[in-house]
């Protein structure tokens, strides 16, 4: 597969996120050797939380610029800073880490802090319905590669990377527990009690610790980079804002929320990668496959992947209260409610059957 069309491309920037193209242009040439101006700026159009940009010099070199959106208020949640220092120590150890390049958290030039990258050009299977057809054995072995690829993730070697300070792997899970419960009640706007159930439950329901790993903390399709030429291999690992050591259980059930199924709600759809096409594992076969590579019990996937609904649900309600507040005019967050509503749904059925899979 090499149709330059199906390459991850950026777009015109959004209304309201436009940079100072002049002013960015004039430091990134004195931060980075030989950067020729002008500088072309453009925009992935994806994502809901850090805006991502695309630079272009005349000289042919490519970049992406990664910073918070406006009007954030989880500043832990958009820390430039934090994401540049784990893409730092991380590429050395781990060949899928994009090469970061700068970062500054100089607000005069764009307005906030950023971090400049390589532009790692691929393949990024968004929504569910990539756009051109994979067949099920391609399917089924890019289902497995992103699998393995968490597994490498939790298997890096904290020291060598230089990460083993990083984080609080101690007492991760209750703090997940509580910080999203209070994440949930301060940006709430509707009443959804089948998420204030889900909290709830998560509250009286915590395993002990399985470990503590590199966690990637919003491991999915469309945030991995794939071959052209080899769908099924992983070029690189994008969106690594979340990232930190804690609980790798954890981790997965973040990843199982975003593994829709062919038969669940219609709606859910929309936060899903491709994972109902033929050939994907089933929800029960990602976790099955995962236990097999990585050696993990999974004896209580029930609460990982409740809790990764519930974070997901807390995740959109956050983006929803910025467009309800008027920071974000960007349209795809207007129906995120319903969104929400919809993995409370998921989350109520789950546990009335005790099983992850809908089938």
């Amino acid at each position: 597969m090499t149709d330059d069309a199906y390459i991850d491309a950026p777009r015109d920037v959004r209304e309201g996120e436009d940079l100072d193209v002049e002013r960015l242009t004039e430091f990134l040439v004195a931060e980075i050797d030989g950067l020729e101006p002008p500088l072309t700026v453009r925009q992935f159009p994806s994502g809901y939380s850090n805006l991502t940009y695309f630079l272009a010099s005349a000289d042919g070199r490519q970049f992406v610029l990664r910073r918070p959106p406006f009007g954030a208020q989880v500043e832990s949640g958009h820390d430039m800073q934090r994401e540049y220092r784990i893409l730092s120590h991380l590429h050395p150890v781990f060949d899928r880490a994009p090469t970061p390049f700068l970062y500054t958290e100089d607000d005069d030039v764009i307005g906030a802090p950023f971090y400049v990258m390589e532009r790692v050009r691929g393949v990024i299977l968004r929504g569910a319905d990539p756009g051109f057809e994979i067949d099920e054995d391609t399917m089924g072995g890019i289902c497995r590669s992103l699998v393995d690829t968490l597994v490498d993730i939790h298997a890096v070697d904290l020291a060598e990377a230089g990460l083993d300070d990083f984080g609080r792997p101690e007492g991760y899970v209750e703090r997940q527990v509580t910080g999203w419960s209070r994440r949930w009640k301060k940006a709430k706007t509707d009443e959804v009690a089948t998420i204030d159930r889900a909290a709830a439950w998560l509250a009286d329901n915590m395993p002990a610790e399985s470990g503590a790993a590199l966690i990637h903390n919003d491991f999915k399709y469309d945030n991995v980079v794939l071959d052209p030429d080899d769908l099924t291999n992983v070029r690189a690992v994008l969106d690594w804002e979340m990232a930190t050591v804690g609980d790798p259980l954890m981790d997965l059930g973040t990843s199982l929320a975003y593994w829709v199924e062919a038969d669940d709600d219609p709606i859910l759809q929309t936060v899903a990668g491709p994972t109902g096409l033929p050939g994907n594992l089933t929800r029960a076969e990602v976790v099955e496959y995962y236990a097999e590579q990585s050696g993990r019990d999974l004896a209580d996937v029930l609460f990982y992947y409740v809790y990764g609904c519930f974070k997901v649900a807390v995740i959109g309600q956050q983006i929803y209260y910025r467009f309800v507040q008027g920071h974000t005019r960007d349209p795809r967050f207007a129906g995120l409610i319903h969104l929400i509503r919809a993995i409370g749904k998921e989350v109520d059925r789950a546990l009335e059957q005790g099983t992850i899979s809908s089938r």
